[in-house]
Order: C-alpha cells, then structure tokens, then sequence
C-alpha cells in the first residue's frame, strides 16, 4: 500500500512539472523527465573500454545504440542514446563547441521542408525536445541532447541527433568541457 501511495506521489509530482519548476530544478531534478523520474530503458553504467582513446573522449557507436565518456584505466561511462533514423545516421569526428543548459530550439530549414507543421522556434523548458541539456557538435546541425520522450532512448527516430535521458545528458554535461573530442562511428 505505501509502494501505491508513493508512486501516486511521484506521477502526481512529474505531471505537474512545468517550464518553472524546470527552471527551478534544472541542476538534475527527477521533476525534469516526462513518465517515470529517473527512467531510462537503458540504464548508464560503467563498463571496460579500449584504452584507444583519450580519457574525456566520446565515442559513439550508432549500430549500438550507445555513447561513451572514456575515464581512462581501461574504463568508459556507457549511456543509452536515440540515433538517427535510416537515412539520417552520419559519422566522423567534432568537437563540442558550445553547452546549453534548457536550449531554445530553432530547426533548420531542412527539417521545417520536411515537416511543415514543426514551430519555427521554441523556448527552452520541459516541453522543448532538446530536453534539459545540449552539447553542440562543431559546425553541424547536430547536437547531444536531452529527451522529454526516454522511451525513444535505444531507437532510430531522429533527424541526426544523438537523444539522452534528461537525467544522463546532465550527467553528461557536467562531466564534459567545450573542446572534447566527439567521434562518430556509423
């Protein structure tokens, strides 16, 4: 019964999550993803890595599915990330030039062609689809980012970008600087 009555608590609190409370929150509060706080359908976890790359690199694997931040000693944070879909996946080696934190979100023209009905601009905050943060990759289009949708995490449904729970693109975030080496395997 006190299981029911918490879980009661917490969709009750995740529901009326809104742009304020987002802002209020935003150094990682469970208030910042939609559906279950703190689910992710890939959970983060450390694993052992190719000591091939840096540690502070990121190395991301496409067919996987995955990111990892390499920590160096053999070993890599792994998250679940959403990819491209069939005809968007890219690869190749950036830098991330720039960090925000509940990122305006402007699609390009591209993505205005192909589907009209999109806004041509939105403010940051928990409604936003770049979620809670956005680390920007060099002088693409593309970005790491946070999802408001965590059941996408481990799919192929965006236009290039690269989806992370809110609560794994904080964890991300605050762990990177402008300047880390960002690789792309497709």
């Amino acid at each position: 019964m006190k299981l029911r009555i918490l879980l009661a608590a917490v969709a009750m609190t995740a529901a009326l999550a809104t742009p304020a409370l987002a802002e209020e929150y935003g150094s990682g509060s469970d208030l910042i993803s939609r559906g279950t706080p703190g689910y992710s359908p890939i959970p983060r976890t450390t694993v052992t890595a190719t000591d091939e790359y840096a540690p502070g690199t990121i190395f991301i694997n496409t067919a996987e599915r995955r990111l990892y931040l390499m920590t160096g000693n053999g070993q890599a944070i792994r998250y679940g990330i959403g990819v491209g879909r069939d005809g968007f996946r890219w690869g190749g080696v950036h830098k991330v030039t720039a960090k925000r934190e509940w990122p305006d979100w402007t699609p390009p023209s591209q993505m205005i062609a192909r589907r009209p009905d999109l806004p041509h601009h939105m403010n940051g905050g928990i409604d936003n689809p770049l979620g809670a943060r956005a680390l920007y990759l060099g002088s693409t289009l593309y970005r790491i980012h946070g999802s408001n949708e965590p059941e996408t995490i481990g799919t192929a449904v965006s236009s290039g970008c690269f989806r992370m729970t809110n609560e794994d693109v904080i964890d991300l975030y605050n762990r990177v600087p402008i300047g880390t080496t960002v690789i792309v395997k497709n």
